[in-house]
């Protein structure tokens, strides 16, 4: 179907047709009739699957029909749980207006708020944040909300993943009683159904994807390694296929860094991204990424979801997530748009459980294959789980030891890199926007794996 047919008006199909688009996905076919209508909303879709666009555009259609926001005012809200998300809405929402008299602005920790006040103070059409900082401008008394139209919760699920609940119910008690409320999320669990009861009013409700599924596009690898060879692998794997580009997700900080060393001394050319970096870091990382000057973009699970890139043919999970729903958005970096992609993941012994919840979770088993001149030690007999050699690697010898990756420089004596595999782990301390200064930061939630405690903003 057309987005002509959709009954979006003129100037935002023209916008849409520059960026290459003539065929809505199913996500826009289903969504933007029903946000036109506007209902409320609850739709379940993967990454990838073009539910950005499937927002914005009748957000955009029904603001672009009235004057602007008045001083101060916002008439559409998007609140995402991660900077990286809440940079990509924007230059969505950007592209999508280009001939639109729409103002609109992204605000987020990590960077100066004098800018954004300013940006706030002639009010805007659409404001793209992340609770903290939106938050601290409303208390700065920067923004209001009695104009508010239309409000949107992308990635609901990973607002839940990362303890915002507290500060999104906050927000929700700010806004207008009539207005209208979408909730985007890329699985549907019970709390999210409980969420969207207390969010949303006689929502519409839509999902494109099986609960809990993988992009069909995507094919699938999985290999058993040592932790002490994943490196060598990973060296191997990218000389020998040489992707234009491959993001490799990684389980913390510390060795996100140690192994864009190693690749590094291998000759890649690679960056990291992840929450102990500033957000001029990160920005400058993943724009060297999208440009080609960085091939191989290292990063933990912050960057799970909110890179966009339309033709990413790889990624690599070097470690398999604590959280079975992030292998779901991992690889859905690659895959997107119609396009094929290649997840490759690899597992190390005291990683099989990891690899048996996430057949659980997504009620499949994955064929294990092993990677030539990388076979693990020890391996054991698992029935239930097809392997080439009807062998998964022996969990018996767990350790908590850090590991060693010895990697050879082109001139010199081979150098000694440590890569801390129990180290604090982004996925349950740092997988969201890194704002300290901020009064409510201190606060700490319950939530996400295993329920840990953390700060909202590190």
């Amino acid at each position: 179907m057309s987005f002509e047919a959709l009954g979006l008006r003129d100037e935002l199909t023209l916008a849409v047709a520059t960026q290459g688009y003539s065929v809505a996905t199913d996500i826009q076919r289903e969504a933007i009739p029903l946000v036109l209508a506007q209902h409320d909303l609850l739709a379940i879709a993967q990454t990838g699957t073009g539910k950005t666009a499937a927002f914005t555009l009748p957000l955009l259609q029904r603001l672009g029909a009235k004057k602007s926001a008045t001083v101060q005012g916002v008439r559409g809200l998007i609140v995402t749980p991660t900077r990286e998300l809440a940079a990509q809405v924007a230059n969505s929402v950007e592209i999508f207006s280009t001939q639109l008299n729409i103002r609109s602005c992204a605000v987020f920790g990590g960077v100066r708020i004098e800018p954004q006040l300013a940006q706030l103070q002639e009010g805007v059409d659409v404001l793209i944040a992340t609770p903290g900082r939106l938050l601290d401008l409303y208390e700065q008394r920067a923004v209001h909300f009695e104009n508010l139209e239309v409000f949107v919760l992308d990635e609901a699920d990973r607002m839940l993943d990362l303890g915002f609940i507290e500060d999104v119910k906050r927000i929700h008690s700010l806004l207008p009683v009539k207005r209208q409320t979408l909730m985007f999320s890329a699985t549907f669990s019970k709390e999210i159904k409980h969420f969207a009861r207390e969010m949303l009013n006689a929502p519409k409700t839509i999902e494109v994807t099986a609960v809990n599924s993988t992009v069909d596009l995507v094919a699938q690898t999985f290999h058993p390694i040592e932790q002490t060879r994943k490196s060598a692998a990973l060296i191997q794997l990218i000389q020998q296929h040489r992707w234009s580009q491959t993001l490799v997700f990684i389980r913390t900080k510390r060795t996100a860094d140690a192994l864009v060393t190693v690749l590094e001394n291998a000759g890649i050319a690679a960056a990291s991204i992840h929450a102990n970096r500033t957000q001029h870091a990160r920005t400058q990382a993943l724009n060297a990424f999208k440009i080609g000057e960085v091939k191989v973009l290292v990063a933990t699970d912050i960057a799970a979801r909110g890179i966009d890139i339309s033709q990413l043919p790889c990624v690599i999970n070097y470690d398999l997530p604590y959280v079975p729903e992030n292998y779901v958005h991992r690889i859905g970096r690659t895959g997107r748009a119609g396009n094929t992609g290649t997840a490759i993941s690899f597992f190390s012994p005291d990683e099989t459980s990891q690899l048996q919840s996430l057949e659980r979770f997504l009620d499949q088993h994955f064929e294990v294959t092993t990677l030539v001149g990388f076979a693990p030690k020890s391996q054991v007999t698992k029935s239930g789980v097809a392997t080439k050699a009807n062998t998964r690697t022996n969990t018996a010898e767990k350790s908590t030891s850090r590991n060693t990756v010895n990697t050879k420089r082109k001139k010199g004596k081979a150098s000694a890199v440590k890569l801390n595999v129990y180290d604090e782990d982004d996925e349950l301390y740092g997988n969201f926007e890194a704002d300290t200064q901020t009064s409510s930061s201190r606060k700490q939630h319950k939530g996400g794996a295993g329920g840990a405690k953390r700060n909202r903003r590190k």
